[in-house]
This record gives structure tokens, C-alpha cells and sequence, in this order.
């Protein structure tokens, strides 16, 4: 039986809609998703946590060149070595990500509604493990996988784009997609995952809950759950620097 996640314990006083938030994207974790079984995301998941581990990601992280590196990736679960590889790298190494490397991965046999896949979970693992780590909680245990299979749902008005995925275009979310972003305006760091509607679903819920609503960020004024707007440019500030953000 997978219980709701709840932070109650902790020695900080978290609002309940982290909980909540982290606890609803557990329940989806734990079932098939859109291209991936349950079994194979909650695998995706552990190579996410495994990945600090891993000995080729951390000499990729140490190359000039990362793609010169060919070793292969120290893996704990039966996914694909390509898999593996794509999770590890999607973790350890983003910022140095190529679309020569991405084509790579598609002509080795991976689908782009897969790869978009596997980028929102391992988003998502990131931002609750991170947070379980900034609050001195203990990780979660991943969920019991359920039975069911993928739905193999593309959404209709997905397009070829200057981006490397195909996505819906930003006045295209209609009919099924109508609740992914208002009409006509959107961030592309939301549209790039549009492929996959479901993981645009993730990311906007544990966004609710980990970020000040749009409608504050250019309020200087603006406070969040912990932190006030200088606490929250500084903390921003230094984060970007150290993950080496394009922002």
C-alpha cells in the first residue's frame, strides 16, 4: 500500500501543500504513464537517485568533451543501457546536453515521446529529493509499482518544432489539452514537454507548490513559504550559478 507522504514530523513547520504535491506525483509514479510501464518509471526513478553513484557520470562531469567519454554507466535496475544513459545524463550532466547526442539516442532506439517522458520524471525526483534533502528529511521510499499498461496517448495537435522534440504549439492547447497553459501563452520550459501532456500536469502542480505564482514574480514585494524576495534572488542566484543555469 503506497501512504500519503507527509513532512508533520519534520523539525520545520511545512505547509501541507508540499505533501500534498510530492504525494500526488508518488501516486502517479506508481502507475503506468504514457510510455513507460509502473515498474519502468519507478525503475527510471531509482537510476535518477543512483546516478550520484555512478562512475562514468562522474567522468563525464571531469571531461572536457563529455561525449568523448564511452564507458557505460553503472546501472541498478533492468532498464536499456540506453536508458540508463539518458537518465544518468538528464541528472548529472544537463547542461552540457547536445541535440547531436539527443539524434544519437533516437537512432539507438528511443522515441522522443519516451525521452520527453523520462525528462518530467526525472525533474520531478529531483525537486522532492532536493527538497527532502534541504530539510534534513529522509528520501522517500519509491513507491509499490500497480499493474496497466502505457496509454500510448500523443496529443493531436503535437507539431515538428525549433525545438528538439516536437510540441503543441503555444495557441494549441485545445479539447484534451485545454487545461496545460492559457490560451496563447506559455514558457517554453512548459511547451517543451507538451509531447507528453501528463508531465506538463506534474510539472505545473509541483511548480504551485515550489514556486511564488507568476502573478508575484516581478513583485518585489513578494514573500514566499520560508524566505523573503532578497532571501529568494540571493538563494536563486547562487543555485543557477552552481548548476550553471542559462537563466
Amino acid at each position: 500500500m503506497n501512504k500519503p507522504i507527509s513532512y508533520a514530523s519534520n523539525a520545520y513547520s511545512i505547509p501541507q501543500k508540499y505533501a500534498d504535491s510530492h504525494t500526488r506525483f508518488w501516486q502517479r509514479l506508481a502507475n503506468a504513464g504514457t510510455w513507460w510501464s509502473a515498474s519502468e518509471r519507478i525503475q527510471i526513478a531509482q537510476e535518477v537517485r543512483y546516478a550520484a553513484e555512478c562512475v562514468a557520470c562522474d567522468k563525464i562531469q571531469l571531461a572536457l568533451s563529455p561525449r568523448h567519454i564511452t564507458d557505460a554507466h553503472t546501472q541498478h535496475s533492468n532498464l536499456s543501457p540506453l536508458a540508463v544513459e539518458v537518465v544518468h545524463n538528464i541528472t548529472r550532466d544537463q547542461s552540457r546536453l547536445s541535440e547531436a547526442w539527443y539524434k544519437s539516442v533516437l537512432e539507438r532506439g528511443m522515441t522522443e515521446e519516451q525521452y520527453v517522458e523520462i525528462v518530467g520524471t526525472v525533474v520531478a525526483m529531483v525537486s522532492i529529493d532536493s527538497f527532502c534533502l534541504a530539510i534534513g528529511q529522509p528520501l522517500h521510499p519509491l513507491p509499490i509499482p500497480r499493474s496497466g499498461e502505457p496509454s500510448h496517448y500523443r496529443p493531436d495537435s503535437a507539431r515538428d518544432s525549433e525545438a528538439w522534440v516536437s510540441l503543441i504549439p503555444a495557441d494549441g492547447n485545445s479539447g484534451a489539452e485545454s487545461d496545460l497553459w492559457d490560451t496563447g501563452k506559455t514558457g517554453y520550459v512548459v511547451q517543451a514537454m507538451s509531447l507528453v501532456p501528463d508531465e506538463v500536469r506534474t510539472l505545473k502542480d509541483l511548480s504551485a507548490a515550489h514556486y511564488l505564482a507568476m502573478k508575484d514574480v516581478r513583485d518585489p514585494l513578494a514573500r514566499g513559504d520560508f524566505l523573503d524576495r532578497q532571501q529568494i534572488e540571493l538563494v536563486a542566484g547562487r543555485v543557477s550559478a552552481l548548476n550553471q543555469c542559462y537563466y
